[in-house]
């Protein structure tokens, strides 16, 4: 179906994509404005691909004429005093300079499901702006007797002076569901329809608004299944249906508890052609760490550069490290230890060898030359100056198909994509992406590389999200700052509004930096480990990293590996594996402590706790030892080391990071 996917919630003056999914390049699309608020002079073009800025607070409906017949896109704008724009996490996508501020949303034929709460968004637009920020929102689907039910929780900014009495949600139903106006009701805090009134599917979206904004939107679904009952013929009968609950913009629940283990394919090991087979020789090695994912760089065709995101072919593997047959070996060893495998997606650019960029460049009049953005007769545009790349014009419909279908290819052999450079890509594609992978497979994670991270990539672009900020913390932190940082970071999630259930990978280094331990020294380096493992999110080591690794790019050292630190990050993976507290239904908490002895500002403790149980962490990023005296229900025995840490009276001593269990602290 070409529809052009859930509406949008978004501020007047922000620009949004309008483009119809799963394009024919040889089809007519046409859009046209079908309605629009009585004093907006908005337009949209005739292309394919359009650009639509609702220039006043309103509803918009913007209707797609496609050969599977017409679409109607419902988008909500607010007064442009509640745009995000300025406020920590506000949307950024960096494509073409572009503000994204386009929130997945949805509505029904034009069905707005209507507002809750205590205010209006425009009574709220008129307050004078308080200190805080956006405002956050969880949706839950509940079936209560006969009805669907959407109950909305939001919360305010940690740093506003209003409550979360204060907020109003606005929900919208989706354009795409076949649901009677008539039949939806909005009351406190929620959303009901009749079941009767629900065809196969139900996809309900909303914000919550304050004094600073609008959050990033959520979602939840319903879906029919069909139950079947097999007769004593061996014939299956539908016997009813049943009715399934999703909350489709939360991350899967495997990726929110994985480690994750980043390989530079062409360092890690084997004979040229070999590469692959050299990684499922190591896999016993690897699950010994206690990694249950494993994200390769790009595998794909590409041009000379070793790191392989200059892509030649995007639907073909590089010859030099194997064959597709080899690829789909190593996923298959992979699954048979139960790791999931994450494949490097990269849309934004080819390399300059592509052919069709070897088409365009030599030939002005080329089929081709639309497929990309000029800067000039000669030159693509692209970003950094970076040389041998040039970036895609998404406005293209031949680029999008082209993309699509290397999508389909691969999506179906692994588990998630890691999607580089994921703010230079229009949002709306990601969002084409991640219903189409979601639809396919909803356990399939979407991992965004964006830096600094962008709070509105949370509804419905990517599941989980490069966590920059705790990794620049912790390079300061190496660096000598105050260790106190890498909770600032943590904190800087919600402030920067994201909801309670986003995801974020975290992580000390990547391929794109230097190793930790060359710039900070052993002992910082293991802290810093273990702040990736005892941290709110899912840790990624990068491939040598937990045996002492220093070269960022080089053939990994295999027969200098350092044993003790080994040993040491496959303790800290096994210690969060086994601890609940340590898990993604663990709360962190700030607690009291002490430095007795060695330098306050290399030290750092905090709590995670479930209802159940709670752990206590130190941290010492210092070269020396400190002695630390922590909260009194933190006991004595370092479940790391497995060993007892206990100094004089309720203090420990710390080497570079201690797990201490504790009695409850809820």
């Amino acid at each position: 179906m070409h529809h052009p996917g859930p509406p949008r919630f978004v501020a007047a003056g922000d620009e949004i994509e309008l483009a119809p999914r799963d394009p024919d390049p040889s089809a007519t699309y046409r859009w046209q404005l079908v309605q629009t608020p009585e004093d907006s002079d908005a337009t949209v073009g005739d292309e394919p691909v359009e650009q639509l800025v609702p220039d006043v607070p309103g509803t918009y409906v913007a209707e797609l004429t496609a050969p599977d017949g017409r679409h109607r896109l419902t988008v909500r704008a607010f007064p442009s005093a509640l745009s995000p724009a300025g406020v920590g996490g506000a949307s950024g996508s960096g494509f073409s300079g572009r503000r994204s501020g386009q929130v997945s949303g949805g509505v029904s034929g034009g069905v707005s499901g209507g507002r809750s709460g205590s205010g209006s968004y425009g009574e709220l637009a008129t307050r004078e702006k308080g200190e805080g920020g956006r405002p956050r929102l969880t949706l839950t689907p509940v079936v209560e007797g006969d009805d669907a039910v959407v109950e909305a929780d939001p919360q305010p900014h940690p740093n506003a002076t209003e409550t979360a009495d204060d907020l109003a949600v606005e929900f919208l139903v989706d354009d795409r569901d076949d649901v009677d106006p008539s039949a939806v009701t909005v009351g406190d805090r929620e959303l009901r329809v009749p079941l009767s009134a629900v065809g196969d599917r139900l996809r309900v979206h909303a914000v919550a608004i304050g004094e600073d904004g609008y959050s990033v939107a959520d979602a939840a679904e319903f879906e029919r299944d069909e139950e079947e009952l097999a007769t004593d013929g061996g014939t299956a009968v539908q016997t009813g249906q049943t009715v399934t609950t999703n909350q489709p913009y939360h991350p899967p629940e495997w990726a929110e508890e994985s480690v994750i283990y980043e390989i530079y394919i062409r360092t890690f090991g084997g004979e040229e052609g070999e590469a692959f087979d050299a990684i499922v020789d190591r896999l016993d090695y690897i699950d010994s760490l206690g990694v249950d994912t494993i994200w390769l760089t790009p595998v794909l065709q590409n041009d000379h550069a070793p790191h392989g995101y200059n892509i030649v072919d995007f639907l073909s593997i590089a010859d030099d490290l194997g064959t597709r047959e080899d690829y789909e070996r190593f996923i298959d060893a992979a699954h048979e230890r139960g790791i999931n495998v994450l494949f490097d997606l990269v849309c934004n650019h080819s390399a300059r060898t592509h052919p069709h960029f070897q088409a365009a460049v030599n030939d002005k009049e080329s089929e081709y030359r639309e497929w990309y953005e000029w800067r000039g007769d000669t030159e693509p545009e692209t970003y950094f100056e970076w040389e041998h790349i040039a970036n895609f014009n998404f406005s293209h419909l031949p680029v999008r198909r082209y993309l699509l279908d290397a999508v389909e290819k691969w999506q179906p052999l692994v588990d998630g994509f890691r999607c580089d450079m994921a703010w230079a890509v229009p949002n709306n594609f990601w969002r084409e992406i991640h219903d189409s992978c979601n639809d396919a497979d909803d356990d399939f994670l979407l991992l965004d590389e964006t830096i600094p991270y962008i709070a509105d990539f949370q509804a419905g672009l990517f599941d989980m999200h490069f966590d920059s900020t705790l990794y620049f913390s912790l390079r300061q932190v190496g660096g000598g700052q105050d260790a106190e940082l890498v909770l600032d970071a943590i904190d800087e999630r919600t402030e920067a509004g994201f909801p309670d259930h986003a995801s974020f990978m975290v992580y000390a280094e990547n391929h794109d930096e230097t190793r930790y331990i060359v710039d900070y020294g052993k002992e910082a380096a293991e802290a810093a480990a273990a702040a990736t493992f005892t941290l709110p999110g899912a840790p990624m080591v990068y491939a040598g990293q937990e045996f002492g690794q220093r070269g960022r790019r080089d053939d990994l050292a295999w027969d200098h590996a350092d044993d003790e630190m080994r040993e040491f990050f496959s303790s800290l993976a096994d210690v969060r594996k086994q601890t609940p507290a340590l898990s993604a239904d663990g709360e962190l908490y700030r607690v009291d402590y002490a430095v007795e002895e060695g330098w306050d500002d290399r030290v750092v403790a905090y709590a995670r706790a479930t209802e159940e149980e709670a752990a206590v962490v130190v941290l010492n990023f210092g070269e020396e030892p400190a002695t630390v005296a922590v909260p009194e229900e933190a006991s004595n025995h370092d479940i790391v080391a497995d060993e007892d840490v206990g100094a004089d009276g309720a203090a420990v001593t710390v080497d570079s990071a201690v797990v201490l269990p504790a009695d409850s602290l809820v």
